[in-house]
């Protein structure tokens, strides 16, 4: 039974317990050493509690078992057991919405998986799921933790099933912010969109040791997996910054942009931006003759919200655009020819690229505008052992699953197959448009004058002045631009300054649209 006389000696053992408790959470907080950090800002990056800041709405980070250490032994691992084990976990806000995150710690074991980190990771991931919220990775890691063996590769394996569990359920983002190989490079691989920080983050699957070593290749670990590469040239990185706190500020941009989980709409923001406001400066951006160039990404400002969009893999297959963007407030995804690239083909990288970006959209409840200019598919012989037609469905497949509202523009040439890939109303979508300058044909005029009247151009006596009459003729019976629009290809043929509003309005009337997928486990898509 407790005294008088024992209770103020019981509170002071109290206060010396908590006194404890905040010191044992103040050497958690501030990591391993001050040598530690001294290392780790002196290569250009922040720390993971840092960089957590950065990306949360301040004052809003809930850590979860920051306390964690590691049981294994050997190797004198279990003389070395760091509160956190090398990974914070935890929940906040951005925009004051719930999001939840992990960050790794180069400081200690230089971010490296290890049971206890993984099992950490694995239960956040598991939180977000179940509470609905986005996930945030911030990835600074060396990948498995060689001391723990087997144990460490297992840890990943959890972290690969999670990833795919909530892929289309929950948004995952991962930032690059370090050297990631291996399994640390594959999680990534499996989410929705990969940021990385030019010169200080890299992703392979073995690095320039191992290369060296096997194929005799020289090559630095920014050569062979920096920013830069996997933004232009492997297509693994979508967005690519120069420095920590504007790659997290776009990282927070984006998550504006979507909805928390795959139940709910993307937000809704105010806006100032009239949603009848005429677009003059459309008819003297693009050209009516269709062999000129032009940047579409000028369109897209003239249609959107204040002129502001998030283009996504900006740098690679550069003829062909995705964006997120706001049109009266509502977000919508863009999916563009680009005519100043490539005069807007499609090919293998530009139907990847725009067929996960459609995939995307269709997961989130983001509907889908669609501007079409394009000559068609690349042509050439890499092109096809390649496998265009292969990778060329998967964009075909990408719009024929897709639920979500979708309209489409033609500005101008939209010729063949590539026609019909890029959301034409055969394959679904809800409502096309075109401007008075479209020209929808199975080929150019040229291309079927010389197929169609091969004859008649071989046999004359000025197979010239023939050509170009037969030109003429086609154009005039099948390329003019009302003859989809008099044959219910498109849903009306609009004045290009009105494109806005007309945009707005269908999609304001598509905002209720509900369509049911055939009942099955899962579709079998082109690989």
């Amino acid at each position: 039974m407790t005294t008088v006389e024992d209770a103020p000696a019981e509170a002071n053992d109290a206060r010396g317990r908590v006194a404890e408790l905040h010191a044992i959470r103040e050497q958690a907080r501030r990591g391993p050493s001050e040598r530690a950090t001294e290392a780790q800002r002196a290569k250009g990056k922040l720390t993971a509690r840092e960089r957590i800041d950065l990306l949360l709405d301040e004052g809003s980070f809930n850590e979860v078992e920051p306390l964690r250490r590691h049981r294994a032994t050997g190797f004198g691992l279990e003389n070395k057991k760091p509160y956190t084990d090398g990974v914070i976990t935890g929940w906040g806000t951005v925009h004051g919405r719930t999001v939840f995150v992990y960050a790794h710690d180069f400081r200690i074991f230089g971010g490296a998986l290890g049971e206890a980190h993984a099992t950490k990771i694995h239960k956040i991931m598991d939180m977000a799921i179940q509470a609905g919220a986005p996930l945030v990775s911030l990835n600074d890691g060396a990948g498995a933790r060689i001391q723990e063996g087997v144990s460490a590769l297992a840890g990943y394996g959890g972290i690969f099933q999670r990833n795919t569990k909530a892929s289309g359920v929950i948004p995952q983002i991962s930032v690059m912010l370090g050297p990631c190989a291996g399994g640390a490079a594959y999680s990534p691989a499996l989410t929705d969109f990969v940021f990385m920080v030019r010169e200080t983050s890299q992703m392979f699957i073995t690095g320039p040791d191992v290369v060296r070593a096997v194929t005799g290749e020289e090559i630095t670990q920014n050569g062979l997996g920096g920013a830069d590469v996997h933004a232009e040239t492997s297509g693994v990185c979508h967005f690519a910054y120069d420095d920590e706190a504007t790659c997290l500020e776009e990282v927070r941009y984006l998550l504006a942009l979507l909805p928390s989980n795959n139940r709910e709409n993307p937000p809704s923001v105010p806006c100032d931006d009239p949603a009848e406001r005429v677009g003059d400066a459309l008819l003297d951006l693009v050209p009516a003759d269709g062999n000129r160039p032009y940047d579409m990404r000028k369109v897209i400002e003239e249609l959107v919200d204040d002129g502001e969009f998030l283009e996504v893999h900006e740098r690679w297959a550069t003829n062909i655009i995705c964006a997120l963007s706001r049109m009266d407030g509502e977000v919508v995804g863009i999916v563009a020819n680009q005519p100043q690239s490539l005069a807007g083909v499609l090919d293998i990288e530009a139907s990847e690229k725009a067929a996960r970006f459609v995939q995307m959209c269709d997961a989130f409840n983001i509907p889908i505008l669609t501007l079409l200019d394009v000559p068609g598919f690349l042509p050439g012989v890499d092109q096809e052992h390649g496998g265009i037609i292969r990778h060329g469905a998967k964009l075909l497949y990408a719009y024929c699953n897709a639920t979500v509202p979708r309209i489409s523009v033609v500005l101008r040439k939209a010729y063949g197959g590539a026609y019909i890939v890029m959301d034409s109303q055969s394959i679904g979508a809800d409502l096309t448009y075109a401007w008075p300058t479209n020209e929808i044909a199975v080929m150019g005029a040229e291309g079927a004058a010389n197929v169609i009247f091969r004859k008649q151009i071989a046999e004359a006596d000025d197979p010239e002045t023939m050509r170009a009459r037969m030109v003429k003729e086609y154009k005039s019976e099948l390329m003019h631009p009302y003859y989809a629009a008099e044959r219910g290809l498109v849903d009306d043929v609009i004045d290009p300054a009105e494109t806005r509003e007309v945009l707005i309005r269908s999609l304001a009337m598509l905002r209720s649209k509900h369509a049911d997928l055939p009942a099955r486990k899962h579709g079998n898509p082109p690989q």
